[in-house]
């Protein structure tokens, strides 16, 4: 039998409106829920590992992020070793590990429903909170397919959030689907993509082997973001900045179109190298093979201010004119 609730009233005129702060501008804020999502393997938690690094340091990965002291911050994993596997790689990001800290989960799991979560986040003044991956944090009886279990859990984690005005972030796996939109390729219910307030897609770039996007799907709270780009090299995390590139190019292992005219370019550089001029017919031939449409390739020309010239009846390109 359900038991009566008590009736109560919230009149906006005694709510006291405040201004949204952000750990990085427009892309993760405090007192909010933001997800960052991506297959295996394509860097999100190196990414997200290198902002938490900078962050200890107190530096900033880019002019967005308003940082002026160092940041304590939580991160709970559990798809590595701490010793073997997170410790090294925060001090190869040369973190200060003494401003990062884990729950101790030797006696009990941590849920996203654990009370220790806002303990935690209350005892060490963390501004950042990272969940890697969601999948790991669910507790052993909920089902994240679940609309109505995955709407409570992220209710309560983003209230935690909220009390304690600190940035909790979630780093998920996509799902199998090819061709689906990407809020609809996170992991599990589309609840959890509803309750976040800002959600990032991190993927690789077709053609960049070892160059990673990070493009923003979803922002509640201001303009979305412009795509950004890292590089994930032998000697470690390189932050790019702002890159060319869309989330349909991502899942669709798509070369940006940007980048395509970048490949252009490149591929004239190297042409002109070899010769001064070519025959249009030759030119155009060779970049197809390469790939590189006649539409890309004429655009190219155009910016590189090269000229065709007609010699004999046929018609050259004058590559170092």
């Amino acid at each position: 039998m359900e038991t009566n609730t008590e009736l109560k009233m919230i009149h906006l005129s005694e709510v006291e409106s405040q201004q949204i702060k952000w750990l990085w501008y427009p892309f993760i804020p405090y007192g909010k829920l933001s997800i960052v999502q991506g297959d295996p393997g394509d860097g999100k938690s190196t990414l997200i590992l290198n902002i938490a690094a900078k962050l200890s340091r107190g530096e900033c990965i880019d002019e967005n992020m308003n940082i002026t002291e160092p940041v304590n911050v939580i991160y709970q994993t559990a798809e590595a070793g701490l010793a073997d596997t997170v410790k090294p790689r925060l001090e190869a990001a040369n973190a200060d590990c003494s401003r990062i800290s884990i729950i101790d989960e030797s006696d009990k799991s941590v849920s996203m429903t654990d009370d220790r979560i806002e303990e935690a986040i209350k005892r060490e003044n963390a501004k950042l909170c990272i969940f890697d991956p969601i999948q790991a944090y669910l507790g052993g009886d909920t089902d994240m397919n679940r609309a109505n279990e995955a709407r409570e859990m992220t209710k309560k984690l983003g209230s935690i959030a909220e009390r304690t005005g600190c940035a909790i972030v979630l780093i998920g796996h996509m799902n199998k689907g090819s061709g689906a939109k990407a809020a609809y390729r996170g992991m599990g219910s589309i609840d959890f993509f509803a309750v976040a307030r800002s959600v990032m897609l991190v993927g690789r770039i077709e053609g960049q082997s070892n160059l990673r996007a990070m493009i923003q799907i979803k922002n509640n709270l201001a303009a979305f973001g412009h795509p950004k780009a890292f590089e994930l090299a032998e000697d470690g995390f390189h932050w790019l900045g702002d890159y060319e590139i869309t989330a349909d190019e991502v899942l669709g292992g798509m070369v940006p179109k940007a980048s395509k005219l970048e490949m252009a370019k490149q591929f004239l550089r190297e042409q002109a190298e070899r010769t001064q001029k070519i025959l249009s017919t030759e030119i155009i031939e060779l970049a197809a093979q390469e790939g590189i449409s006649k539409r890309t390739l004429e655009t190219a020309k155009k910016e590189l201010k090269i000229k065709a010239e007609r010699c004999n009846n046929n018609w050259y390109w004058n590559l170092r004119a």
